[in-house]
Parts: C-alpha cells; structure tokens; sequence
C-alpha cells in the first residue's frame, strides 16, 4: 500500500470520470451541465477536473481544449451508458476495481490534504541538504574493483597482479560484477558513502595506481579494489537539488504517517 500511496501522491495519477453517474454522486442538473446525452447531464465540475488534468501536462485553458474535452466527455457518457445496459457494471471483477479506484482517490485526497497541513518547511531542506553534504564528503574517488566468490581466489587474482597482470583484463576476465565486467571493473567516479564501508574503508586508504594487497569481503564477496584518481567533491548548490529533497522529505513524512497508523491499528 505504502508504494502504491506515495506513487499516487508524486504522480499525480489521471482520474478515470467516464464511470456515469455513481449511487451516492449527485445529480448534475441541466443548468451545471456541459452537455446531455440521452437525457442525463454531463456536469461542469467533470470537465474543470480534466482541464485541471490537462493543465498540469502543459495543455492551454482554451476555447479548443474545453471542446475536446467536452467531446471526450460525451464520448466516455456514451459508452457507459451502452456499457450499463450490458450489466458488466455489476461483475466481481468490475466491481472489484471499482472499489479499488474509489478508495485510491479518496486516499489520494487525504495524502493531499495531510502534506498541505504539514508541509515541509525550508529549515527541514536545510538539515537534510546539510546532512547528504556532509556525509559525502570533500573528495570522490574513481576506483575499480575485482569482485569474487572466494577468498582463495582473491588471492590468486592478487599474486597475478604483483607478476605483472593488468587489473582491467583480470577484472574482464573474473569479476562477477556484470555492471562494471565489460568496462574492466571501473566504478567511475564516487563518493565512500556510496559503498559498504569495508569497501570505502580499504578504497580511501589507497595510494593512486596501488591496489589492495589483501581480499576485502563484504555482503557481495570478496574484492580487489584499485584506486585510479582522486578529486575534490563537487555537491550541487541547495537550489539545484532543493526539489528533490523536498519530494523526498514528503515521502518520508508519510511513510511516517502510516507506520503511525499500523502502530495505533488492530490489524489480524
């Protein structure tokens, strides 16, 4: 639920309106309605919804827009009325989805409603910004690595090293790392934190050009690693990634929100 929720709120996910009228919607009378279609009204507030739709991906509020979204309106009315005289309306399955539509929009509305009570103030971007800074560091560091099974087998790619052994072939040759196999194990450019710290650790201790003398394990196996260079970090300004932070400290507050609620429930 939680994926589903925080992707309904940052995607703002299109709203299907061509379902007719629902048992608890209110009739649309013909003075707010945009059109009739067999004698049932197609209400204005409908169509300002799709503009609002419309708008959001860039669309203008004209004359053109509003007529083909008032045709798109009277087209979806056709169908769910000769949809209705089918009865496929009342089927498990359709019923199924409808009740998972409804519940999804008024979740939506509240997620909404809930992060506009408690926005996330400039203060938090701040602190956050500050935080991902700091723990970054001042340099990064463009390394590439052998990664194994064994630690035997570190070993042995190590003494062919120290013969002579170029690290890119080993690394073509060896490594189990399907991302970095074809560009001989190189990493690119990154910062320690981005590693496991057994990793970072021995990376940052390297001379440029040297290699660890010894097999490093973490989660993944057992690594070679090999420093190539070392340049000072360059963090972007808090203007360019602000928006970023922003839709992240708005997904952690309402993953908040709901472990808040599992907390307070009686779920069985």
């Amino acid at each position: 639920m939680k994926l589903r929720i925080l992707a309904a709120l940052l995607a703002a996910p299109v709203l299907a309106f061509g379902q007719g009228a629902a048992k608890d919607a209110p009739k649309a009378s013909a003075k707010d309605a945009v059109a009739t279609v067999n004698g049932v009204a197609v209400p204005r507030s409908r169509l300002e919804f799709m503009m609002q739709q419309q708008a959001a991906r860039g669309a203008p509020d004209n004359d053109q827009t509003r007529a083909a979204v008032r045709d798109e309106l009277v087209n979806r009315e056709l169908v769910i009325q000769e949809a209705a005289k089918t009865g496929i309306a009342k089927s498990a399955e359709v019923q199924a989805q409808l009740d998972l539509a409804r519940q999804q929009i008024v979740i939506d509305a509240y997620i909404r409603e809930y992060v506009k009570k408690h926005p996330i103030s400039d203060a938090e971007v701040q602190k956050e910004y500050d935080r991902v800074k700091a723990q970054s560091g001042d340099k990064e560091y463009k390394a590439r690595h052998i990664l194994v099974e064994s630690e035997d087998q570190a070993k042995g790619l190590i003494a062919d090293l120290k013969k002579g052994a170029k690290f890119e072939e080993l690394a073509a040759k060896n490594t189990k790392d399907t991302g970095t196999k074809d560009r001989g194990g190189d990493l690119d450019w990154n910062v320690p934190s981005v590693f496991d710290k057994q990793f970072s650790d021995a990376m940052v201790k390297l001379e440029k050009g040297k290699y660890t003398e010894a097999p490093v394990r973490t989660r993944y196996g057992y690594h070679i690693i090999q420093l190539d260079d070392v340049r000072p970090v360059k963090f972007p300004a808090l203007t360019e990634v602000k928006p970023r932070i922003q839709q992240q400290l708005v997904q952690t507050k309402v993953e908040e929100l709901i472990r808040g609620l599992r907390a307070k429930a009686k779920v069985e």
